[in-house]
């Protein structure tokens, strides 16, 4: 009975492979097969071109540097408690994004890497992965915040009133929150995650903030270099403003990881037409990020979700 029942436990790990690598290339092929702004055969015209060749070309460089400074901060969070090697680090990293696609706001991530470690680390795992993605999301909105008031000076996207009353609607949030850190929810309150969060060696707490500015770099300036490759021609600071904005309104909106270039690319819509962008480009550019850095990423990662091996510790794959 219980080799059966391992055997048994096999096959249902087995089939749940599938069934997320199976539905993962389901959502991409969906995607991919009805977007009516995808013209293949224009886009390779436009890409081929030589005054598109430099951009593009750093596009990719720029999509292998965002993982890999994801990968590197991932390491050198979990070396707080084990050591892993680069390849582990990949391996979660990217097997966590296949997950992810199909969870709100990317949730499935914690989970996925929890998989990794024993049952006793999962907490601490969890908690890691809350940092990670942290440091990552203050940064968005901190850029994007300024973002949008550099845009708006210009653009006059909405009422100066108005925008002034949704910042001091942000800090009354941020206030609220910092005032009721010390109430507990079944023994959890923010006064304790930030004691966590102070238990993390300053060193650790550098290479994360550092990783993740490098990430936000990298991804802005993809958005930018693949809006040059399409001719489009605005000064680089307000295009980078509106980049920035865009990113964090559409993080901010609740959406799933496949369904992301869609909110983005509505945001994008609203700013970018401003600047007289047209419409086809902003869409096709938030699809190529789309493809990118959630498809690329995905497509490496089933590989390692099919050759994920439950119950093993990181240290021992």
């Amino acid at each position: 009975m219980q080799a059966l029942s391992h055997k048994t436990k096999q096959y249902l790990v087995l089939v749940a492979k599938l069934l997320v690598v199976g539905a993962a290339f389901y959502y991409i092929a969906h995607r991919l097969g009805n977007d009516k702004a995808l013209d293949w055969q224009q886009l390779s015209a436009i890409l081929s071109s030589s005054k598109a060749i430099l951009p593009i070309a750093i596009v990719l460089v720029l999509t292998v540097l965002n993982r890999f400074f994801e990968i590197l901060k991932w390491q050198a969070l979990v070396s707080t408690f084990t050591a892993i090697s680069l390849w582990q680090s990949t391996k979660q990293v990217l097997a966590a994004v296949t997950l992810a696609i199909f969870t709100p706001n990317g949730l499935g991530e914690y989970a996925a890497k929890a998989l990794y470690y024993r049952k006793e680390q999962a907490k601490q795992v969890i908690f890691l992965n809350l940092v990670c993605n942290g440091i990552q999301m203050i940064i968005a909105v901190l850029a994007g915040i300024a973002g949008i008031i550099v845009f708006n000076s210009r653009y006059h996207l909405v009422p100066a009133l108005l925008l002034t009353l949704i910042l001091l609607g942000v800090l009354a949030v941020i206030g609220l929150v910092f005032m009721s850190r010390k109430i507990a929810i079944k023994g959890y309150s923010l006064q304790r995650l930030f004691e966590n969060i102070k238990l993390i060696p300053k060193q650790i707490h550098r290479k994360n903030m550092l990783y993740a500015v490098l990430r936000y770099l990298c991804i802005i300036h993809q958005h930018y270099l693949i809006f040059i490759a399409f001719g489009v021609q605005q000064p680089y600071f307000m295009m980078i403003a509106a980049i920035a904005a865009v990113y964090f309104l559409g993080s901010s909106l609740p959406n799933f990881t496949f369904t992301d270039f869609a909110v983005r690319g509505s945001v994008a819509v609203l700013f970018f037409s401003k600047m007289d962008v047209n419409e086809w480009v902003i869409v096709i550019a938030a699809t190529l990020q789309w493809l990118l850095n959630i498809v690329l990423p995905v497509t490496i990662g089933s590989w390692f979700v099919l050759r994920f091996k439950p119950n093993r510790p990181a240290h021992q794959e």
